[in-house]
């Protein structure tokens, strides 16, 4: 039977992408955060640039 320790440790260092994926994800979903305010806030109607001035 192999030593408990020696599994442990050899599954410790087979660790996926599991820190780059949550980067990515944090990035994307900051990005995408960044994206929506920069496209509202010319939606944002406060009256003064939306008025004709005939």
């Amino acid at each position: 039977m192999p030593d408990t320790a020696a599994l442990l440790a050899a599954a410790s260092e087979q660790q996926g992408p599991g820190n780059t994926l949550r980067i990515l994800l944090i990035a994307s979903i900051a990005g995408a955060a960044l994206l929506a305010w920069f496209l509202l806030r010319g939606y944002r109607g406060d009256g003064a640039d939306d008025q004709d001035n005939d």
